[in-house]
């Protein structure tokens, strides 16, 4: 069996592993609960399975391809503060006069660390170190041949420090991410379609920036002020997330800077979590009108408080 369905197989293994009894993750500091979002990392560590996250969007090529993301991520705590995570996705493409073509992108690992939980600031910090294996996806949808290393620092902090006399001003958070994107080669060769001769294009290194704006209902009525919303109201996370890529050195020649703004909706149910949002690309060679994503997210320290939904070694950061 070839390498790369064994790494696929295990990677679906672990997914299907944690689905076979609910998921979860929560990420909470003080009264502030940072919610998983749906295109940038959270600050924190935890027991959590997002299964399915589905994209539907027009790509940034040209012409634009109508492309379908089915995704799936799982990360388990082996400590209070370390945990490690596996990500997979299946992509569809339907390209202007080429026809259809489908497989599966390279696996995608993280290992991340938490050194700062402040309950009383409202505040989190962790650096992580994501890996996206090359040759573990499928050519026919582009997946890289060569490995990419991210080391990635990741912040949250709450406005629950706003003073009284804007009190409605506490629910809100942001959240961000700074990476930094080192290809395993410095390019590839590859055949130019009108000479038939190769060539070599080059790997960039590539920033990888952006976060989240939200306004906690939740945290309105736990921490600010009830105001008699209905059940349903209170349960909402409204936000935006900006996810962006800027390339910083060994240069594509194609557009610095993509990425897309998701103004969209979290639920946040006792035990799962609901998302939906747009998706907004900056500029042309991020994508070609407005697409959607959505996402189903488990809460695994909820459901398996006892067993799948806590660390594998109980040593605690503490608050």
């Amino acid at each position: 069996m070839e390498r790369s369905q064994l790494y696929r197989i295990a990677a679906l293994a672990l997914l299907g592993c944690a689905a076979s009894g609910p998921a979860s993750a929560h990420c909470i500091i003080g009264n502030r609960f940072f919610p998983a979002t749906l295109t940038v990392d959270d600050p924190c560590v935890a027991d959590e399975l997002s299964l399915p996250t589905i994209a539907g969007f027009k790509n940034g090529d040209d012409p634009s391809a109508q492309e379908l993301d089915i995704s799936g991520e799982y990360s388990k705590t082996i400590t209070e503060n370390f945990g490690v995570s596996f990500e997979e996705a299946w992509i569809h493409l339907d390209v202007p006069g080429e026809g259809t073509r489908s497989g599966f992108d390279n696996l995608g690992t993280s290992f991340k660390y938490q050194f700062v939980r402040d309950a009383e600031g409202e505040q989190a910090m962790s650096i992580a170190l994501d890996v996206d294996w090359g040759a573990t996806g499928s050519k026919s949808v582009d997946a890289e041949s060569f490995t990419t290393l991210v080391p990635t620092l990741f912040y949250g902090k709450g406005f629950g420090f706003m003073p009284e006399s804007v009190a409605f001003l506490k629910p809100f958070a942001v959240t961000a991410q700074l990476g930094y994107a080192i290809p395993t080669k410095s390019a590839v060769t590859e055949v130019d379609e009108d000479t038939g001769l190769p060539g070599q294009t080059p790997n960039p290194r590539v920033l990888v920036w952006g976060g989240t704006l939200q306004y906690s209902m939740p945290y309105l009525k736990s921490s600010v002020r009830d105001l008699g919303l209905p059940g349903f109201i209170n349960r909402l996370i409204p936000l935006v997330e900006l996810n962006l890529e800027s390339e910083v050195a060994n240069f594509s020649g194609e557009e610095r800077t993509t990425g897309t703004v998701n103004p969209g909706m979290l639920y946040v149910g006792d035990k799962y979590q609901l998302g939906a949002e747009a998706i907004i690309p900056i500029n042309r060679a991020s994508g070609d009108g407005v697409g959607v994503i959505g996402q189903l997210h488990l809460y695994l320290d909820d459901i398996f408080p006892n067993s799948l939904g806590k660390p594998l070694f109980q040593t605690a950061l503490r608050q």
